[in-house]
């Protein structure tokens, strides 16, 4: 439940506990973004390179999801940064795919396939912006 700029959670035994959270949650915008990535790749042709393209889509299009689990556990601001990096590197491989998969006709007609591109550019710039953050705050 929203109330505001406030998240409020319900927990199992009926408590509500108020959490300052932004409305904008990246976490939900990966698990999203991985889901698309599943269903485009389920929608591919069937062939030797639809399952090439596919299982590379897969790992790397839904990678960026728990990779940024890791982020939030990181041990120290170096093993953040790094952590940040390995998701920004995913994402841009994502992005090569999917352009891919947009040039090569054979391998199937994705479906909302510009607003996955949008979506993956958006995240990209998102994980630039908090690298370089990260960056300036550590110095």
């Amino acid at each position: 439940m929203e109330f505001g700029k406030c998240r409020v959670a319900e927990f199992p035994d009926g408590e509500y506990k108020s959490r300052r959270k932004p409305l904008y949650d990246l976490e939900d915008r990966l698990l999203e973004f991985a889901a698309n990535i599943i269903e485009l790749t389920e929608s591919l042709a069937n062939t030797r390179a639809g399952n090439h393209v596919a299982g590379q889509l897969l790992r790397c299009g839904t990678s960026s999801l728990s990779n940024h689990g890791e982020v939030e556990a990181a041990e120290s601001r170096r093993d953040f940064l790094h952590k940040l990096r390995i998701c920004l590197k995913e994402l841009r491989e994502t992005k090569r795919w999917l352009r891919l998969v947009g040039r090569v006709k054979k391998l199937g007609s994705p479906v909302n396939f510009t607003i996955r591109i949008n979506e993956i550019e958006e995240l990209i710039r998102i994980f630039v912006a908090s690298i370089r953050t990260a960056e300036r705050n550590g110095q």
